[in-house]
């Protein structure tokens, strides 16, 4: 199934449901925008390759293309999220429940922001939808086991690879320079930082651009008694819109996440962030094709402990590494009880 964009804008007239629904997924990706797209660029900031607001254009157009061909290639990762829970046949109650789920997790993730943490959005969404749709049934009913064990394959994936990844290309960039001139290096590794931080941009398309997109037609559908939809093709319109959205809010708080990420974790040089994003973008492909939902956040920052780590530990600055495992630990209790709590809330007074 699929929709136009005339077609959504002739929903929209008279639908208050589709509306606050539409608006509410906008507002989440936004806040990915604020949260999660700032670790696609904050290396290639952070060691000067590009400045702010050019490195924020590259990382809307890639985003958008990041959608675009991954979806082409395959749509798994937008099923998986979109199967990962039920909310029942009652079209009305589901986006009561659906509307809960959005609000809980721009409430969790505009907290995270506000200290400069940078937390899963990937995670926050999972956990959100899980919470209301557990309160909507009033059991584990509401979650589909199968795609959500998914999930944590992903969250050990993209900690143990990400590491992994970084550590590894740092130690071969090391290796084949070896006996080269620093400063004549200078010049390529600039360049290889901005396409290291196109490509992250592009594999977060290709991630999150799929889950929120997933999500916006979730919305749709329930908004408008469809809650049998099994099936969707993602409209180009709706591609184009979330990568415009989620660069506004990069454009409007990002800077807080690409100083924790890029400057306050470890002190990058410029071979250094081109490994940092060569490792996560290359664990990015490998898990958007496979179809198995990562977090981009958790994947970047773990490449950027592990080129840190790749010099000696204490390279890391591990004070700012336990406040974003314990931001990580806690999101997905923290903002499922809350979608818990607010789907509950929703349905009692709507």
């Amino acid at each position: 199934m699929s929709v136009s964009f005339m077609e959504f804008l002739g929903m929209l007239q008279g639908n208050v449901p589709l509306l606050i629904t539409t608006l509410l997924t906008l507002g989440v990706v936004l806040v990915n925008g604020w949260t999660d797209a700032p670790n696609a660029i904050a290396t290639c900031v952070s060691t000067r390759a590009m400045p702010p607001t050019a490195a924020i254009l590259m990382a809307a157009v890639c985003n958008f293309f990041g959608v675009l061909v991954m979806t082409m290639i395959n749509s798994k990762v937008a099923m998986t999220i979109y199967n990962m829970v039920d909310f029942g046949n009652n079209a009305n109650e589901a986006v009561i429940a659906l509307c809960a789920a959005l609000f809980a997790i721009v409430t969790w993730a505009t907290a995270a922001w506000r200290f400069g943490i940078p937390t899963s959005e990937s995670h926050a969404l999972i956990a959100g939808l899980s919470g209301a749709a557990i309160a909507l049934h009033g059991s584990l009913d509401g979650i589909n086991f199968n795609e959500w064990v998914k999930v944590l394959y992903g969250l050990a994936a993209s900690t143990v690879l990400g590491f992994g990844s970084g550590f590894g290309a740092t130690r071969l960039i090391e290796k084949v320079c070896r006996g080269m001139d620093r400063k004549k290096t200078l010049p390529f590794f600039r360049g290889a930082q901005i396409f290291g931080g196109a490509s992250m941009a592009f594999m977060h398309g290709a991630q999150d651009g799929q889950k929120f997109i997933s999500v916006f037609l979730l919305g749709i559908f329930l908004a408008n008694g469809q809650a049998g939809v099994t099936s969707f093709a993602i409209p180009l319109w709706l591609m184009l819109l979330c990568s415009l959205v989620m660069s506004l809010g990069t454009s409007i708080g990002g800077y807080r996440i690409i100083k924790s990420v890029g400057m306050d974790m470890v002190r990058l040089q410029g071979y250094q962030g081109f490994a940092a994003d060569l490792g996560a973008a290359c664990c990015l492909l490998l898990s958007s094709v496979t179809g198995i939902p990562v977090s981009t956040t958790h994947t970047k920052t773990t490449a950027i402990m592990g080129v840190g780590a790749s010099k000696r530990l204490r390279a890391v600055n591990w004070s700012i590494v336990k406040e974003m495992t314990m931001a990580w630990i806690l999101t997905f209790p923290g903002c499922g009880l809350l979608g818990f709590v607010m789907a509950r809330l929703f349905m009692l007074i709507f």
